[in-house]
């Protein structure tokens, strides 16, 4: 399999102009390979041709779980995405969406030509924006044992005063949770009429979650472009008067969460 290529495949968009053309010429993707267009109809994919040893089927089941490789791929695979987003509209693929050739990448946009360009359209003049609510739970704190004085009647004082702090704690939690659900509840009152959909994605967990606090939430909302800036500043101020609550809200993206095509990491 030495010195055989394969076509990764970044994203579908229109056939663009020769300025967005240019720019993809100068850009590298995964593996550091140069950007460039197959074209089918009227849509293109943007591709990078990588080596079969390190993205063929079998050497991506591996890949995939080298944490520093998937991210570096992950990194370039995004940045090609945007710098078409910043230009264009995008239907971004899966990572790892990898073709035999240029031939099979043309058959697939010559195959899905009509549901490629309906979900083109529905992402004309749209944006992806993620929002995040958090819990910031305070950490239990013990109190520390006192040395009781010698013939004292004070020994059970630093048992009740543990079990009070824990009782302390434990109502604390369920108040920033329950004050957390409230704002979760909020976000999505607030996104209504502003977003014209809505993707939930699971709550984040083990590494991937932010040490600050328990994430309740994990959405995406598609937007209409001029509406982006009134969605972004209800969402921010959804958790105002709830202590212990933060709502994060990044983005814009491309449309990264509402692109449906069962691509990625399998030769085609």
């Amino acid at each position: 399999m030495t010195g055989q290529q394969l076509s990764y495949a970044y994203a579908v968009v229109r056939s663009p102009g020769a300025e967005t053309q240019a720019q993809l010429a100068a850009l590298r993707g995964v593996a550091g390979a140069p950007v460039t267009l197959v074209g089918s109809g009227a849509l293109a994919a943007a591709v990078s041709e990588v080596p079969a040893e390190e993205f063929s089927e079998s050497a991506l089941k591996s890949r995939l779980e080298d944490l520093d490789w998937l991210e570096s791929t992950a990194r370039a695979h995004h940045l090609v995405i945007e710098t078409l987003a910043a230009r264009i509209t995008v239907l971004p693929l899966r990572l790892a969406t990898v073709y035999l050739d240029g031939s099979r990448v043309e058959q697939m946009l010559s195959e899905r030509q009509e549901a490629f360009a309906e979900l083109l359209d529905r992402f004309d003049a749209h944006l992806e924006w993620g929002v995040k609510v958090y819990a910031e739970i305070p950490p239990a704190s013990e109190p520390a044992t006192p040395s009781a004085a010698p013939g004292s009647a004070a020994g059970p004082a630093p048992g009740r005063a543990y079990l009070r702090t824990r009782r302390q704690h434990r109502q604390a939690h369920e108040d920033t949770r329950r004050a957390a659900e409230e704002a979760v509840r909020r976000t999505e009152e607030r996104a209504r009429g502003l977003a014209v959909e809505r993707a939930r994605h699971r709550p984040q967990q083990g590494t991937l979650a932010d040490a600050r606090g328990e994430n309740l939430a994990n959405d995406a909302y598609l937007v209409p472009r001029h509406l982006a800036a009134e969605f972004r500043e209800r969402m921010l101020h959804a958790a105002d008067d709830l202590p212990g609550v933060r709502v994060e809200v990044t983005g814009p993206w491309a449309p990264y969460s509402f692109a449906t095509p069962a691509e990625g990491a399998r030769q085609r």
